[in-house]
């Protein structure tokens, strides 16, 4: 027998197939099993995590729902604020158009008022001249005889001229030879004498020596109006006859006295 017959061997001996496969099969449960459990615990364990996760996405659409409810107030306030602001400028408005108003029927009465007092006077005026000429027109019948109807010197050529101008016509503003208007007629005629008359019938109505109406001479200066204010002129020819630049539609015509009785004479000769 050799020595080392009864020394044990170092090599650990062989297990059968079947207990390794018994033994794997063990394992393979067990680990199975706490696989299982492992997976149960995670998951349970993975609760907490996933509702700590979630926080941040409920926090979002909380500040998302306060901003957007911050959002809605501001716009509300800003309508409300447009809103007064318009209410406010509407008052205002309607205040100045009632101010306005008042002033515009202020105007308009006083336009009124002055409109009546106007047509007032204009019919004080229109009866006092329709008197005038009545009385005068009674004068002229019963005095012309007693007025001097033959012109001389000086008056002879003014009347000279005037009834040479008949026929010629009237334009507002002309200053002869070929049209006139009332005064041009008459400041022409005494310059032919050499006599400078004012252009306007409101200052050769008081250029001479105011005479009555009964007295008349060739060549004296009648008025329509009153004195210093008249609007119309001609010259005196005689026998209850003048002659003036009328109107477009007569022109320079030559007319008696009751045709358009005169407000009064002046005497320049």
């Amino acid at each position: 027998m050799s020595h080392t017959a009864h020394i044990r061997s170092h090599r650990k001996p062989r297990r059968s197939a079947s207990k390794i496969a018994m033994r794997a099969g063990v394992a393979g449960g067990v680990l199975g099993t706490l696989a299982v459990a492992g997976a149960s615990g995670a998951a349970n364990a993975a609760e907490p995590v996933t509702q700590t996760l979630e926080l941040p996405t409920l926090t979002a659409d909380l500040g998302t729902q306060i901003a957007e409810s911050a959002d809605a107030t501001q716009q509300a306030a800003a309508n409300y604020q447009l809103q007064a602001e318009r209410d406010a400028a509407a008052a205002k408005a309607a205040k100045q158009a009632k101010a306005d108003l008042a002033e515009a029927k202020q105007k308009a009465e006083a336009k009124k008022k002055a409109a009546q007092e106007a047509a007032r006077q204009e019919a004080a005026e229109r009866a006092t001249r329709s008197s005038e000429r009545t009385t005068l027109s009674a004068s002229v019948g019963s005095d012309t005889a007693t007025s001097t109807s033959t012109a001389t010197g000086s008056a002879a050529a003014v009347v000279s001229f005037v009834k040479s101008q008949v026929g010629k016509p009237y334009v507002l503003g002309a200053s002869g030879s070929s049209a006139y208007d009332c005064s041009s007629l008459v400041q022409a005629a005494f310059k032919q004498v050499g006599i400078s008359l004012p252009r306007v019938s409101q200052d050769q109505s008081t250029a001479g020596t105011q005479v009555s109406l009964s007295n008349l001479q060739p060549g004296d200066i009648l008025y329509w109006g009153s004195a210093g204010s008249a609007y119309h002129v001609a010259v005196y020819v005689g026998d209850g006859m003048f002659v003036g630049a009328q109107n477009p539609s007569t022109g320079v015509a030559e007319k008696p006295l009751s045709y358009d009785p005169p407000t009064g004479a002046v005497r320049v000769l």
